[in-house]
């Protein structure tokens, strides 16, 4: 991914690369921007990234994020949106989803600037319903190439079936797009 992404930004402003969230090997003050679609979430969206994206950016500039989050806390989750929540994590390979409210606190408290938080969730919904339909495809591509299924495409497909359940727990889930200033 990185490879095919970095020869699209060919010859343009920017760079892919594969780094912690915590710990990159930017100096401080260097970028003109940063933006994790559907990435952070692999940090549990943690305080931790939060800093070092603040530490990395340019005064002046932004941090954007488009993610999946949660509306409530884990422990207020009803049972079926509880589980959702844990076979998604699960087969994501995420630490979590963060609170979208407290996200937004921690980004003011590490000293970001304009943080704007958009719902989103009824405009990525229609991407969503083509799950099952992905789901079926593939499954039905594997069977006639008669290819044994991996364990992580297995966890993939069962963790986007999940994530369909989740957008239909509209109040414990949303996606969100998040602009914060340095």
């Amino acid at each position: 991914q990185v490879r095919i992404g970095n020869q699209h930004l060919d010859g343009l402003n920017g760079i892919v690369c594969e780094e912690s969230y915590e710990e990159t090997t930017f100096t401080d003050s260097s970028q003109d921007g940063a933006v994790a679609m559907e990435s952070l979430c692999h940090s549990g969206h943690s305080k931790e990234s939060f800093r070092e994206a603040y530490r990395i950016l340019k005064p002046g500039k932004r941090l954007v994020i488009a993610d999946c989050f949660l509306k409530k806390d884990t422990s207020r989750l009803s049972p079926s949106s509880r589980y959702c929540y844990n076979e998604l994590c699960k087969g994501w390979s995420l630490n979590g989803l963060g609170h979208i409210k407290a996200v937004k606190q921690m980004l003011k408290e590490i000293g970001f600037r304009k943080v704007t938080v958009e719902d989103a969730s009824a405009r990525v919904a229609p991407s969503v319903f083509h799950v099952p339909f992905a789901i079926g495809s593939f499954l039905l591509k594997r069977t006639f190439q008669k290819s044994k299924l991996k364990h992580q495409s297995q966890n993939n497909l069962r963790a986007s079936f999940f994530a369909l359940m989740a957008g239909l727990h509209r109040k414990a889930f949303g996606y969100y797009i998040i602009s914060a200033e340095k």
